[in-house]
């Protein structure tokens, strides 16, 4: 019995899942559809977030460690991608910090 209740909830999380996706990729596509200034603004926006990942790109060297090698990155490429995508992090995380600290002092001095 209790091996069915755990196959029924599994099948109903994958449903639920896939609904979620579905749901977030159709609602702002049609709403973009509406609204075409909206989808101009979501354009920057990615183009914005790949000139980041491109100037973390720019900045890895691309080594490879035995360690990187026996966690399965065997190419250079693959390294320099990875160290973009970290390095991108880091760079958003930093923005979203200073822009909290900037707004906490601008509050704090209203």
């Amino acid at each position: 019995m209790e091996q069915i209740v755990v196959n029924v909830g599994i099948i109903l999380a994958y449903v639920m899942i896939v609904l979620g996706v579905v749901l977030a990729v159709v609602f702002p596509l049609i709403n973009a559809i509406s609204q075409p200034q909206l989808l101009v603004k979501a354009g920057i926006g990615v183009v914005a977030i790949l000139a980041i990942f491109g100037i973390g790109y720019l900045m890895s060297d691309g080594g490879l460690t035995a360690k990187f090698i026996q966690s399965g990155v065997e190419s250079e490429g693959l390294s320099r991608m990875i160290g973009g995508a970290l390095k991108m992090v880091y760079l958003l995380m930093g923005v979203a910090v200073i822009g909290i600290v900037y707004t906490e002092f601008s509050k704090a001095v209203k």
